[in-house]
């Protein structure tokens, strides 16, 4: 870390690396044990105290690193993982989480599970392990493709001439799902992205209540202004900031798919130079603030500077999903909203 960049706790990534790393875990046993079995929640109705994804792995000598309910039927997922690590024939298992169980985990009523149960083992298994970890070290992100009927397992990074529709879209949305097709019956899709991460320009007000949203939701978050007395460590407990120029900062932190960029400055010299970097990069969202007067003066100064009718369309502004928002805490609220929507997509609701 620069000189010029504080924080005051370890970023989520570290922190998961630090403990209760499934992944990390599954390297470690595989390599001294030979083997492993990997329990992936595929498949959730009702409530669940662990979404879809979620994994918990074991080793043959019971040792074991994640979760896939809560606690509530880790026992059994231990007691089936037995045959599976002896005889490698993945299995599909079904819990139903009742009532009383579901409130002892801090649910408000019983759902249901499904739970793909697998082995990995040797070079294989080691070799998909290191291409998960790489891939989320790196931000690049990875779908893995497996059957639920055979095991069989297909891996899928982005740009990947094999990925059909299903599997780009996943891979953009970071999202895991279980799909049915005519050909594979049931298949999930394992989307092992890296955390969103999201670039505040600017450590103003509004950056102030949007650092912390970005933070709730469970995401990564940079500040970046080189006014040190607004960049300030008591004004941004927790956050990480950097006091460089976005030029100098932004390609140092980098840009990528799982990245947002939202330019709060409102001082045209500071958000214009992170907006220029945003518009040719592929990240997920760019957003600035100001009004339609404001927005106009910014796009005349950008053409200037060779971009594009296109490009320039990528900028959210005004920023933020039109909710009447007013004060700080609203518009920040607006602008939380619509990085979550550019990320998730719009979504058609579906009774369980």
């Amino acid at each position: 870390m620069s000189k010029s960049e504080t924080v005051s706790q370890s970023k989520p990534s570290e922190r998961r690396a630090q403990a209760h790393d499934v992944l990390a875990a599954a390297r470690e046993w595989i390599a001294s044990e030979g083997r492993v079995a990997l329990a992936t929640v595929v498949g959730t109705w009702g409530s669940a105290p662990v979404p879809v994804g979620g994994q918990m792995v074991m080793a043959p000598d019971g040792r074991f690193e994640g979760s896939v309910s809560g606690g509530c039927v880790e026992g059994e997922i231990i007691a089936e993982s037995e045959q599976v690590l002896a005889d490698g024939k993945s299995k599909t298992l079904q819990f139903g989480v009742a009532d009383d169980t579901a409130w002892r985990v801090g649910l408000p009523c019983g759902g249901e599970i499904k739970v793909l149960l697998e082995r990995l083992e040797g070079s294989d298994g080691l070799k998909l392990v290191e291409r998960s970890l790489e891939a989320r070290s790196n931000r690049r992100g990875i779908v893995v493709k497996t059957r639920l009927d055979t095991g069989t397992r297909e891996l899928y990074e982005r740009g990947d001439n094999g990925a059909d529709a299903l599997v780009r879209q996943h891979l953009e949305s970071g999202e895991s799902g279980l799909v049915t097709t005519a050909d594979e019956g049931e298949v999930f899709l394992h989307a092992l992205v890296p955390p969103v991460r999201v670039l505040v320009i600017g450590a103003t007000h509004i950056g102030q209540i949007l650092a912390q949203l970005v933070k709730i939701a469970g995401h990564e978050v940079v500040v970046i202004d080189p006014r040190t007395a607004f960049a300030a460590e008591a004004r941004f407990p927790g956050i990480r900031l950097d006091t460089e120029w976005p030029q100098d900062a932004i390609p140092r932190v980098g840009l990528d798919p799982y990245t947002a960029v939202v330019a709060l400055a409102h001082v045209g010299h500071i958000d214009d130079e992170a907006l220029k970097l945003a518009l040719r990069s592929n990240c997920f969202y760019v957003g600035a603030l100001g009004s339609m007067r404001t927005h106009a003066k910014r796009t005349e100064r950008l053409k200037a500077a060779d971009f594009g009718d296109e490009e320039l369309k990528r900028i959210h502004c005004p920023i933020g999903i039109n909710i009447g928002a007013q004060s700080p805490p609203e518009i920040a609220i607006s602008i939380m909203a619509e990085i979550v929507l550019a990320l998730r997509g719009p979504r058609v609701f579906r009774p369980a």
